[in-house]
C-alpha cells in the first residue's frame, strides 16, 4: 500500500513538471521568437517589389523569420492568404492592402487572435492597427496638382486616371489632387486603371480620344503614367504627364524627359520601417500609431 501511495505521489509531481514547463513554454518565447507575416498587394507593380526587398533585407538584418504572400491584387486571395498566415501562427502581420474596405475583415480576424497588425501605403478602413505606415497621399496629390498648374498653367485642362477603388491610396490622391485642381485646373475627365500599366495605356487611349485638348494627365501611380505616356505617344500629342510613387522606370523616364514628373515615396523604406516597428511590437515596446514617409517632387 504505501509503496503503491509513493508512486502515485511521483507520477502527481512528474504531471506538475509537465504542465509548469508546458505552461512556461506558452507564456515564453512564442511572441518574442515568431515569425512576422507580410501580406502584399501585388508583386507585378516595381513599387511593391522594392517594398518586398526592404522588409527582406530588414528581417535578414535583425534576424527576424518573415512569411511573404502575394495577393496578386486580388482581395479575396489577400484574405486567404491572411487567414493562412493566422493559421500559422505568426507573431505580428504586415498588411499592405489591395482595398482598404475588404481588408476590414482580415484585420479583424487577426484582432480577434490577438495578432497585432502593422498597415503600410493602404490602410484599413476597420479593425484595430497598431501602426499605419505611409506617405502623406493626400499632400502628394496636392503637390501633384500644383505642379501642374505652376507649369501648364491655371485654368488647364487635365485629365486624372485613378487607382483601385476603394483602396486608401486612390482616395487621398484623388483628395488632394482636386483640394488645387477644382479651384485652378479644369478637370475634364477621370478613369479608374487599377494601379495597371497596360490598363493605363487603354485608359489614357480612350480620354485622350474624347477630349483631344487635354494638356496635363495625373496618374494615382507611375505604372498607369508610364501606361499614359504611351497614349500619348501613339496619338502623337505632348502632355504634361505626372505620376506617383518614384519607382526606377518612372525616374528613368523623367531623365528622359518622357514623363514630366513623379511624386516620389520610398517602398524600400516603408518595408524597413514596418520590419523595424514589428520588432518594437514583438518586444512589447510602445509604436507610434501613424508613422509619416517622406515625399518629394521629381523633376528634369
Amino acid at each position: 500500500m504505501k509503496k503503491l501511495l509513493l508512486l502515485l505521489a511521483m507520477a502527481i509531481m512528474v504531471i506538475g513538471l509537465v504542465a509548469g514547463c508546458g505552461k512556461s513554454a506558452d507564456n515564453g518565447g512564442d511572441k518574442k521568437s515568431g515569425t512576422i507575416g507580410f501580406s502584399v498587394s501585388t508583386l507585378n507593380n516595381p513599387f511593391f517589389v522594392s517594398m518586398k526587398e526592404g522588409v527582406e533585407a530588414q528581417a535578414k538584418a535583425l534576424g527576424l523569420k518573415v512569411k511573404i504572400v502575394d495577393a496578386q491584387n486580388d482581395p479575396a486571395k489577400q484574405a486567404n492568404d491572411i487567414s493562412d498566415l493566422i493559421e500559422s501562427g505568426v507573431s505580428v502581420l504586415i498588411i499592405n492592402p489591395v482595398d482598404s474596405a475588404a481588408i476590414s475583415t482580415s484585420v479583424e480576424a487577426a484582432n480577434a487572435k490577438n495578432i497585432p497588425v502593422i498597415t503600410v501605403d493602404r490602410s484599413a478602413d476597420k479593425g484595430k492597427v497598431v501602426s499605419h505606415i505611409a506617405s502623406d497621399n493626400v499632400k502628394g496629390g496636392e503637390m501633384a496638382a500644383q505642379l501642374i498648374v505652376d507649369k501648364v498653367g491655371k485654368g488647364s485642362k487635365v485629365a486624372e486616371i485613378e487607382g483601385i477603388p476603394g483602396a486608401s491610396a486612390t482616395r487621398e490622391r484623388g483628395q488632394g489632387f482636386h483640394n488645387v485642381a477644382d479651384k485652378d485646373l479644369t478637370v475634364v475627365a477621370k478613369q479608374s486603371a487599377d494601379f495597371d500599366r497596360t490598363k493605363g495605356l487603354n485608359v489614357a487611349t480612350n480620354i485622350l480620344q474624347a477630349n483631344p485638348d487635354v494638356q496635363a494627365i495625373f496618374a494615382h501611380n507611375d505604372e498607369m503614367a508610364l501606361g499614359a505616356i504611351q497614349a500619348a505617344k501613339s496619338a502623337g500629342k505632348t502632355i504634361f504627364i505626372v505620376g506617383f510613387d518614384g519607382t526606377a522606370d518612372a525616374d528613368k523616364a523623367v531623365k528622359d524627359g518622357t514623363l514630366a514628373a513623379t511624386i516620389a515615396q520610398q517602398p524600400d523604406q516603408m518595408g524597413k520601417i514596418a520590419i523595424d516597428t514589428a520588432q518594437k511590437v514583438i518586444k512589447g515596446e510602445a509604436v507610434d500609431a501613424k508613422i509619416p514617409v517622406d515625399l518629394k517632387v521629381v523633376t528634369k
